[in-house]
């Protein structure tokens, strides 16, 4: 087998069948020759089942890779999805806090207004007693002039001068 013979058998790739085949040696046969074809043929043999066990290897990370790969990547998706849900529930929370916050203020503002109320009618009932007293003291003071000097009148003195 020639040069040109041997390195076009290398280039056909490792499942060629003319590379599967061992090289004979010639019948006249030098023993030198014959020995270098058959370390030469040994030589390719071994680094055929090399790169074919490489391939398989190659092959068999790539697929356990694919498959770290598809777990990580599961596993990061339902942290997304985890993620999401958590800060739509912080979205609902903040807006039920806001809710709160706002019906509280209401509740401050009418108990204000009912206490406002309150002391004012108070304060008015109070005015008020504090002015009928007033007002029921000055008409009996009214009263009785009135009547002294109508009494006056009467028994023939004149104006009491009270």
């Amino acid at each position: 087998m020639s040069l040109h013979q041997r390195t076009s058998a290398r280039r056909r790739g490792p499942l060629s069948p003319e590379c599967e085949k061992p090289l004979q040696p010639n019948a006249a046969g030098n023993d030198l020759e014959s020995s270098l074809l058959q370390i030469f043929t040994d030589h390719h043999r071994t680094s055929l089942r090399l790169r074919e066990t490489t391939e398989k290897a190659k092959k068999e990370a790539v697929r356990v890779a694919d498959l770290l790969v598809d777990e990580v990547n599961g596993g990061v998706q339902e942290s997304f999805v985890n993620e999401k849900r958590i800060e739509m529930e912080i979205r609902g929370l903040a807006a039920s806090i806001v809710r709160f916050m706002k019906q509280s203020d209401q509740w401050l503002t009418a108990t204000h207004s009912i206490n406002t109320a309150i002391k004012v009618c108070l304060s008015l009932n109070y005015s008020l007693l504090f002015l009928n007293y007033r007002d029921f003291k000055f008409m009996i003071e009214l009263w009785i002039k009135e009547f002294k000097y109508d009494f006056a009148i009467k028994e023939g003195e004149g104006p009491c001068p009270c």
